[in-house]
């Protein structure tokens, strides 16, 4: 797991996760699997495409979340 990348749901982040939270972790996601930082010209569309895809599947898995145990003892969506 890469350590640059926080857990994006409660309680461990106290409000939602916006969408540069999840791009970020996206980011360094794609970083850590493709071996790259930054990518060559030629990859650019590749990287950016993936980073995309993976916050938008980020995003779909923290709206379906459901935290039990979160505020007064009803199910808590992120």
């Amino acid at each position: 797991m890469c350590r640059s990348i926080k857990t994006l749901r409660p309680p461990a982040l106290p409000e939602k996760a916006t969408e540069d939270d999840m791009r970020a972790a996206a980011l360094q996601y794609v970083r850590k699997v493709s071996g790259f930082r930054a990518p060559a010209e030629h990859n650019r569309e590749v990287f950016e495409r993936a980073v995309e895809a993976v916050a938008a599947a980020t995003a779909e898995l923290l709206d379906g979340l459901e935290v039990r145990g979160a505020g007064r003892g009803e199910a808590a969506r992120t």
